[in-house]
């Protein structure tokens, strides 16, 4: 059985979601032939036990559903088509790995490996509890409508730092080495305001404060085109709200298409007259189709609520909020 994991002040309940593939990459034809090999491999280590591998995604007819990551020969990850970045785990410190990925698309066929890419872990160290300092002196600018430049000055640890995470808002969406201060971020959206920080990340796995935020603007597309900027956009559409009685007990059942977006769709926020109520986070492959979702709402009859939701964005922002509906418990 899938895993959904959920998130909730009031209720925790099961979630299906439609995928959406964005980002460009070596991609398969329209002929039948498997997807081509995902370009833009690499593979940086994180701490003592892990390593931070990203590739571009891969394009084409039939889509491309997951990736499968592997050390060596081995098998070691798979993820949804719309992720491209993987933490690998339960490493050895001090030992050299090589790391390659291979696309599957939706009639299940499986693409030619990535060219490999190494990463050596670095030595273990003993009862390290001292995080490194934060990151200092943030700055970026955009590089287009879709892509922002970074950069930040060294943080100091008592045994060196060995990576550097980079978050929008509560997400980590980028990981770079420890001897690099600036990368660039892709897939952000034309447009849109975001806000990055940085934290740096030891052998030992500590982890320190955040940085200052970095708040950058992306322009608008050559078309013209634009994201979100905290809810101005990417709503869910075709959203509808009903109830039902079962045991006693009245339920709210919704169902909705998920907005168009680069990237998958794992979290959803619900709110009832005006106020967040549930988290909902999808914790497997969404299967494509209409999400639907149904959850408790009370005994009492006749309850009048206001019922509306927005995603949670690949590039940590919040798309729109849909449509608002008002429903009435004890009325279908």
């Amino acid at each position: 059985m899938r895993r959904v994991l959920l998130r909730a002040a009031v209720v925790w309940g099961a979630l299906l979601m439609v995928v959406s593939c964005g980002r460009t990459g070596q991609g398969s034809g329209e002929d039948g032939r498997p997807p081509g090999a995902p370009a833009g491999v690499t593979a940086a280590a994180g701490s003592a036990t892990s390593v931070h591998v990203m590739w571009n995604r891969a394009s084409g007819k039939p889509a491309v559903t997951r990736y499968e990551v592997y050390r060596g020969t081995t098998k070691v990850k798979e993820v949804p088509g719309s992720e491209y970045m993987v933490d690998i785990t339960r490493l050895k410190p001090s030992t050299q790995y090589a790391f390659s990925v291979r696309a599957r698309d939706a009639d299940g066929r499986l693409g030619p490996p990535s060219e490999r890419v190494r990463a050596t872990t670095p030595a273990a160290t003993a009862a390290d509890e001292r995080a490194p300092s934060r990151p200092g002196r943030p700055g970026g600018k955009a590089v287009g409508s879709r892509a922002a430049q970074l950069s930040w000055t060294r943080s100091t640890d008592d045994l060196g730092v060995a990576s550097y995470d980079v978050y929008q808002g509560g997400t980590k969406i980028h990981s770079v080495g420890g001897a690099q201060t600036a990368t660039v971020v892709t897939g952000l959206r034309p447009g849109t305001r975001y806000s990055f920080t940085v934290r740096a990340r030891d052998a030992a796995d500590n982890v320190s404060p955040a940085s200052e935020a970095v708040r950058i603007t992306t322009p608008a597309g050559p078309d013209g085109a634009k994201g979100t900027d905290g809810g101005t956009g990417m709503a869910p559409s075709a959203f509808r709200a009903t109830t039902h009685r079962k045991d006693g007990a009245h339920y709210l059942d919704l169902s909705w298409i998920q907005p168009e977006v680069d990237g998958v769709i794992t979290e959803y926020q619900i709110q009832l007259d005006r106020k967040p109520v549930t988290s909902l986070v999808w914790g497997a492959t969404p299967p494509p189709g209409r999400a639907t979702y149904s959850f408790y709402v009370g005994r009492e009859a006749g309850l009048v609520q206001r019922v509306r939701l927005r995603a949670k964005l690949p590039d940590g922002t919040w798309g729109a909020f849909s449509a608002e509906r008002t429903v009435t418990t004890g009325k279908s």
